[in-house]
């Protein structure tokens, strides 16, 4: 019999690494952009949704700027999902040492500052040289050092640049990992999923403590569960599905995306089909795109950490009026900045388990 393979091609996952990287920076720009609707990233607003439908149904030529400002930040789920299922390929293959607990989190916790560190002492110097910068406190540096400024009351006043809420909700994912799921029966993952879904469920949706929940691991272990999940139990030895074929998949999901995003039950399930559309796309992309996203998947990690300081230079321009052209010079500056960024954070020592 053939031996079944995984889901996900290595150059798949860079792909989608790729798209992930490219609706999350260009969201953190649009959503700047005091015209754009708002979007229902931390919690649900009716109002925010409803907007987003009128430009949808009304639409004009700041549509596109409307729909990354709404719908971009999913890259987030993406990128979770790919984290939980590149553990499993990773640690829990036959042969596999088991880490210890400390040793597997300080591996991770140290691979995630050698990423983070570059990019914020970069982000700073252009805070500073750009106007309304951040009035920095010690202790909000050594939590967010630390990565635990995001378990600290009102998490989104304090965590500058934004983006980088991500550092500490990876963190708090990888303990959950190494603690609780690896190389665990399935019905933890699947426990623990629930759990947090029920904890968001009877929260308020424009409250501040559904704010909280998703601001931590609690409101990203869906799509990181998954990712485990399909690591570990989906895989096929072939698949007789044309790339036209999966195109279309990735048109009804799309739709079915907008139109789950609009209410506020179907809302909480949006990663899922994010994440469905995005394995979906990366299959129809045709060969030369394809090697795009996957060399923009090379570059995401250093363009995460980049794309904050280019966006304090380069809105301005899309502010006083010129909006389509400050966002090309943002993504060209975003795009060849990561690209450098990513041979100095080459250079740092990498940290090794032991």
């Amino acid at each position: 019999m053939k031996p079944m393979d995984n889901i996900l091609s290595k150059a798949e996952c860079s792909a989608m690494r790729g798209i992930a990287i490219l609706g999350i920076m260009l969201h953190n720009y649009c959503h700047w952009l005091n015209f754009a609707v708002k979007e229902n990233e931390y919690q649900f607003h009716s109002d925010r949704a409803a907007a987003f439908w009128q430009s949808l149904t009304n639409p004009d030529g700041m549509l596109p700027i409307q729909l990354l400002s709404f719908l971009g930040h999913y890259g987030v789920p993406v990128f979770l999902f790919l984290s939980g299922y590149g553990l499993v390929l990773k640690y829990e293959r036959e042969g596999e040492p088991s880490y210890r607990p400390i040793p597997f989190i300080k591996f991770h916790y140290l691979k995630l500052l050698r990423m983070m560190i570059p990019g914020f002492i970069f982000f700073i110097i252009i805070d500073i040289m750009t106007p309304r910068s951040f009035h920095f406190y010690c202790p909000q540096l050594i939590e967010q050092g630390l990565m635990v400024i995001n378990l600290f009351p009102d998490p989104a006043r304090w965590i500058w640049p934004g983006p980088y809420w991500f550092f500490g909700l990876m963190l708090q994912l990888y303990v959950i990992y190494r603690l609780l799921l690896f190389r665990r029966h399935w019905g933890w993952t699947a426990g623990i999923i629930l759990l947090c879904f029920m904890a968001q469920f009877v929260c308020t949706p424009d409250g501040d403590a559904l704010k909280y929940l998703r601001y931590n691991s609690i409101g990203g272990i869906l799509p990181f569960g998954l990712g485990i999940l399909a690591a570990r139990h989906i895989k096929f030895s072939h698949i007789d599905i044309s790339r036209w074929q999966w195109a279309i998949f990735c048109l009804v999901l799309s739709a079915a995306i907008v139109v789950m995003s609009l209410y506020e039950i179907t809302w909480y399930f949006v990663p899922v089909i994010i994440i469905l559309a995005t394995i979906t796309l990366v299959k129809a992309l045709p060969s030369w795109l394809m090697s795009w996203m996957v060399w923009t998947g090379g570059i995401s990690a250093a363009m995460f950490v980049t794309h904050p300081a280019m966006r304090k230079i380069f809105i301005p321009v899309s502010h006083r009026g010129d909006v389509y052209d400050g966002l090309m010079l943002y993504v060209i500056a975003a795009i060849g900045v990561a690209w450098a960024m990513g041979l100095l954070i080459n250079k740092i020592k990498k940290p090794e388990m032991k």
